[in-house]
Parts: C-alpha cells; sequence; structure tokens
C-alpha cells in the first residue's frame, strides 16, 4: 500500500507545484525554433552554443553509461547454473584511474568554455550606444536611458498582467547597450528571455558594479520582459516589454522624449 501511495503522492504534488506556479501573459516559448527562445542579441549566440555544447555531450555521455549498464546487465547476469560472481574491478588501479580522470577533463572542459564564454558576455564597454539605468521596485521597473549626454527618464510602471501594458524600454537595433541595475528594496532579477540572460538586482549593491552590456542585432520586434525573483505580493505582475527598432525609429523615439531630459 505504501508503494502505491508515495508515486501517486509525488505525482499530486507535481501537479500542485504547476498549478500554483506564477502566472501571466507572457508569450510561450515557440518550441519550432529550438529549446530556447529566438535570441536577439550576438552575447545571447554564445548562450545558445553553450547550451547546444553541454547538452551534446550531455547526450552524448548518458548514452555511453546507458550502454555499459545494459552491457553488464546482459553479459554479466548471474547465472542459473552457476553460483559464481562476476569478475570483481575492486582494487583495480588503471580502471580506478581511469573513471576518476575521464569526468575530471569533463569537468575541465565544460569549465574552460563556460569561463571563456562568461568573460565575454559580462565585459562593458567604455563608450555604449546607450546606457540603461535599471530601478527595480516592489513591483515594477523604472528605466532611465542615457543617449548623448542626456539622461531620459518614462512614467514609472505599475503591476500589470500584460507585459504589453508595463513599463516600456525602447533601444535601437545594432547598437552596444549598457546596463546598470540597483534595487532600493528587495531582490528582484531582471530578466528578457530574448537576451537568453537574466541579472539579479539586489540591494545594496551599486549600480556601477552591477552592469553588463548588450549588442542588439537586426531583429525589430516586441519582447517580453519580467522578473526573475520571488519579490513579493505582486511578483507574477512585474512585467515589462522591450521594443527594439530601427536607428530612424529610435532618434525619433528620442525626440518625442525630449520633454523629459534631465
Amino acid at each position: 500500500m505504501a508503494r502505491r501511495r508515495v508515486p501517486r503522492a509525488a505525482a499530486l504534488a507535481l501537479l500542485l507545484a504547476s498549478a500554483t506556479a506564477c502566472a501571466n501573459d507572457v508569450p510561450p516559448v515557440d518550441w519550432s525554433k529550438g529549446l530556447l527562445p529566438d535570441h536577439v542579441t550576438e552575447q545571447a549566440g554564445l548562450v545558445q552554443n553553450l547550451w547546444n555544447g553541454a547538452w551534446i555531450a550531455a547526450l552524448a555521455v548518458g548514452a555511453v553509461v546507458i550502454g555499459m549498464i545494459i552491457w553488464a546487465c546482459i553479459f554479466h547476469r548471474k547465472r542459473k547454473q552457476s553460483a559464481e560472481l562476476p569478475p570483481q574491478v575492486r582494487y583495480n588501479l588503471p580502471i580506478e584511474i581511469f573513471y576518476t580522470v575521464v569526468p575530471l577533463v569533463m569537468v575541465s572542459v565544460f569549465f574552460f568554455f563556460t569561463a571563456r564564454d562568461e568573460a565575454v558576455i559580462m565585459s562593458t564597454s567604455e563608450t555604449p550606444d546607450v546606457t540603461v539605468n535599471v530601478e527595480a521596485f516592489q513591483w515594477s521597473w523604472r528605466f532611465t536611458t542615457e543617449v548623448g549626454g542626456k539622461k531620459f527618464e518614462p512614467v514609472v510602471g505599475m503591476p500589470v498582467s500584460d507585459f504589453n501594458q508595463g513599463p516600456e524600454l525602447v533601444l535601437p537595433v545594432g547598437k552596444k547597450v549598457l546596463f546598470k541595475l540597483h534595487s532600493p528594496d528587495v531582490i528582484h532579477s531582471f530578466w528578457v528571455p530574448a537576451f537568453l540572460f537574466k541579472r539579479d538586482v539586489i540591494p545594496g549593491i551599486s549600480a556601477e558594479k552591477n552592469k553588463f552590456e548588450i549588442t542588439t542585432l537586426d531583429k525589430p520586434g516586441v519582447y517580453a520582459g519580467r522578473c526573475a525573483e520571488l519579490c513579493g505580493t505582486d511578483h507574477s505582475r512585474m512585467l515589462f516589454k522591450v521594443k527594439l527598432v530601427s536607428q530612424r525609429d529610435y532618434d525619433s523615439y528620442i525626440a518625442t522624449q525630449a520633454g523629459s531630459a534631465q
């Protein structure tokens, strides 16, 4: 009876956890394009390649392990006519060295590619085309854009159920954009799935230290953004949108924001 109840209880717990997950109108991933959303930054391409390489390596290792398990089950199963145990490999120094060195080499390779790509993803330039100061607070966002030595601060956002109604961050395509993040209250997380990147916004860490840079691709459109760190009552409504536009449209947008320039 207990053996039947445990799997049922686990399935019920998984169902309840899924049913109570934060829900909103963020568009779903188009699985026809792969396991990750279609990316809109150059840095996201590195993340995509790292992800693909990790999965290829993991699947290859899994295939080898499963093959060895099946091989051992077939060729080393206990024979009815014999009470002898199959050959034992304990205290076999070459084998022990082999299965110690191989995982170490694998982890070292993963570390190398991760450290290499992380260094590129987290690098910033001295003269970005656009600087965005991101303030995350309970439960919305304030984006202050710096272009050409002027700051443009839009109206402060409010919690919303549809990301299209949330605060709007307009960015030009094909440009370097520096993000500086800070929070006055609790931990939040700035996440735009199309960037294939998210970064925690932690109180007490200045925006000069908590920053990252992207180079936008030529993919105009509206992309959803949200807080990815449980931060309180309206966490699921802490939504915003990123609008990528051509340089011409961006110049027009900046011209209309001249009244909010500081």
